[in-house]
């Protein structure tokens, strides 16, 4: 691709919830503009941006993927991102670094709860949009009620700035509302149409559409509401420049339709993007930190400007090694430089700068200010972080990482693999930061979390086919901890004679519990020195010892008190080990007759689920020993909060994709810890609680 100056070049990411058809409408841009000879199709595998084995077998876009192409004078950089909400970690961090976005919205499913997360992302991010209602062509494709579903959901000003002629099989083409003129297709999926006027049936639908677009243009500009109350007719200049006005300062959302498996409206789509969507400059100056300072810094969008950059992803490939992509902010990038990684006090070497195009790359001397570029083999950048000028640091914010919300427990299937797997999840990380794994001690389990069972499926498919590692997901263990609830006093006396010298000693202690999430605390009560001050941290790392494993089913203790308050030595045979025995001991002894009880951890969860989905999310959360704390509006969502037990939670996300046909999104984080209902503890004990089978959500 030709060099391009900054107000030419447009940062576009096409978004939307899953299933709207974004990697469709990609590949319909990418063939107009001649990136492509044919038009790519997920359905049939044959897309040039889904082109991992796993978003094949699924027919879904997993990871966001970049291409770039020309139009009408303009550079277009396109990321396609993901819209379910296994992968929206990924749409995430892309909105970050976009100058505009594309809004994709079904004419059949209209907005759910992904698009509703992605336009609040959007938002913060202040990133300019237009909306594109795609499927006109499919059956109960409605086009008036998608355009209504996206303004009382997102809550926002919509303006069509095109409509459809039909819809579903009746689907002929569509009406610009800004020339007033029809395009009917060819359905020959090379875009061609006859332009005609407006027939009859549709004009008054037209008429009463641009008139709304009329008034929301002039009030978008000053200048054009003096004309437009004085009566005078609105040019075609006057009304695109009112569209831009209005867009970037994000007053209104500016509408289209069509199909983008039929190629239809797409050019009309693509005359748009380049007249309304900001570039680099509009976005204007970028600000950071200083790392040396911590004073406020500043970045124009200027090829001139000493070198910024913002990492958004980082691609992970066994062979090619690590693929870092970013947008520069400002100056200007060449190949063999040395930049500086603020975040990790380190330099890098740019080697070759590349464009990407789907899986392949295209090789380019140098990138400016405005372009997003890939290098390889960076040994320290990680995704989030800032390259730049050494002389000139600056650190942008990265946008904060999503929490994991599904965990499983991973075992290798072949025994050699044990070492490899740790160092293939690293890998993996590297690519996705929301992709969390620890060995759990408590447990002795390795376990891998992620945002949904999907996504840590998906991770596993690409830990055999990229690093040849194969594991089995297990549901993990839940870590129970135990507690007492009674107060009790404790003697015991360790003496031990074996020839020589002897162990002694003797401990007096009182236990009592502790307000819950309080810890352990341990007291010296012990006056008279008849316990000599040596030995009394040793009584206390034998209670810490004897904690690890409670007495009930081996669990860790917490929530309790031990206080030393009297006990004895020998001058000889006393010594540090015999008083962490005999601590152990007692705090053993005490707690069997402290009441114990077993304690669960609690999570704390947020469900956004569409309004006639709330009653059953809020049974099946009943029937989970959940407790609803309250019920917000979101748009045309409600969120649910809840407390709800983790071993009743472990695999929730498969069931409420099922309960809300895919439209639920839910977060969930540790809350705190509660005691375990006695029925249920029995079951726990003994090894045979499967929360599923006790509940009614296994019939979901």
């Amino acid at each position: 691709m030709g060099k391009f100056a900054t107000t030419k070049i447009r940062n576009l990411g096409i978004v939307g919830q899953g299933g709207a058809g974004k990697t469709s409408l990609t590949e319909a841009i990418l063939y107009n503009t001649g990136m492509t000879d044919r038009l790519g199709k997920v359905d049939q595998g044959t897309s040039t941006m889904d082109y991992e084995p796993e978003e094949i077998k699924r027919g879904i876009t997993i990871s966001s993927s970049l291409n770039h192409c020309e139009w009408k004078g303009h550079s277009l950089h396109i990321v396609d991102t993901p819209g379910y909400t296994n992968f929206l970690h990924d749409t995430r961090n892309c909105l970050r670094i976009l100058g505009g976005s594309v809004l994709v919205v079904s004419a059949v499913d209209g907005v759910k709860a992904q698009a509703i997360k992605i336009w609040e992302w959007a938002q913060e991010f202040e990133i300019p949009r237009i909306a594109f209602v795609n499927k006109m062509d499919r059956e109960r494709a409605d086009f008036l009620k998608a355009v209504d579903d996206i303004q009382k959901s997102l809550k926002t000003r919509t303006v069509a700035v095109s409509m459809p002629v039909g819809a579903g099989e009746e689907f002929k083409g569509i009406i610009d509302l800004v020339d007033m003129k029809a395009r009917f297709f060819k359905f020959d999926e090379k875009g061609t149409y006859d332009e005609i006027d407006i027939p009859a049936e549709y004009l008054g639908e037209a008429e009463r559409l641009r008139g709304q677009l009329l008034e929301a243009v002039a009030e978008a500009d000053d200048a054009l509401m003096e004309k437009y109350l004085e009566g005078e007719t609105l040019s075609k200049e006057d009304i695109l420049l009112g569209l831009r006005e209005g867009t970037l300062t994000k007053v209104f959302l500016p509408v289209f339709c069509g199909s983008a498996t039929a190629n239809i409206g797409i050019r009309n789509l693509l005359n748009f993007i380049v007249a309304c969507l900001p570039s680099p400059i509009d976005k204007g100056i970028q600000y950071g930190v200083n790392p040396k300072t911590d004073s406020p810094e500043e970045r124009r969008p200027d090829p001139e400007a000493p070198f910024s950059a913002m990492v958004f992803k980082t691609i992970s490939d066994p062979y090619a090694g690590k693929l870092t992509l970013f947008r520069i902010y400002s100056g200007t990038l060449k190949s063999d430089s040395i930049v500086y990684n603020p975040n990790k006090e380190t330099t890098e070497r740019i080697g070759q700068i590349f464009e990407l195009e789907g899986k392949k790359q295209h090789a380019i001397g140098e990138a400016e200010a405005g372009d997003i570029v890939a290098v390889a083999k960076l040994k320290e950048t990680a995704t989030g972080d800032t390259l730049c000028d050494g002389a000139r640091p600056i650190v942008y914010p990265s946008p904060m990482a999503l929490k994991p919300v599904i965990s499983f427990a991973l075992e290798t299937k072949s025994k050699g693999d044990e070492e490899k797997i740790m160092s293939s999840l690293q890998r993996l990380m590297e690519e996705d930061p929301t992709l969390h794994v620890q060995r759990e001690e408590e447990t002795k389990e390795m376990i891998l979390s992620g945002m949904g069972q999907v996504h840590v499926e998906v991770a596993v498919e690409k830990l055999k086919r990229k690093f040849g590692v194969d594991v089995i997901l297990k549901e993990p263990k839940v870590p129970y901890r135990e507690t007492i609830k009674k107060s009790v006093k404790q003697h015991y006396r360790h003496k031990k004679q074996s020839g020589g010298r002897g162990q002694f000693a003797d401990v007096h202690i009182e236990v009592r519990p502790l307000p819950r999430g309080a810890g352990y605390e341990f007291v010296d009560k012990v006056v008279g020195g008849v316990v000599p001050r040596q030995f009394i941290p040793a009584v206390d790392k034998g209670v810490h010892e004897a904690m690890r494993k409670g007495v009930l089913g081996g669990f860790p203790v917490q929530d309790f008190q031990v206080a030393l308050v009297d006990g004895s030595h020998h001058s000889v045979d006393s010594s540090e080990m015999a008083f962490k025995i005999a601590g152990s001991m007692a705090f053993k002894q005490a707690m069997e007759e402290a009441a114990p009880v077993l304690l669960e951890p609690v999570m704390t969860m947020e469900i956004v689920v569409p309004e006639d989905c709330i009653g059953d999310v809020i049974g099946d959360m009943n029937s989970r020993r959940g407790k609803v704390l309250g019920v917000e509006p979101q748009g045309s969502n409600q969120v649910v909060s809840v407390l709800v037990p983790m071993a009743e939670v472990l695999k929730y996300a498969p069931d409420l994709r099922s309960m809300t046909s895919d439209r639920g999104l839910f977060t969930m984080e540790f809350g705190h810890y509660e005691e375990v209902p006695p029925h249920l503890t029995a079951k726990i004990l003994a090894g045979i609680h499967h929360p599923a089978e006790d509940n009614a959500h296994s019939k979901h």
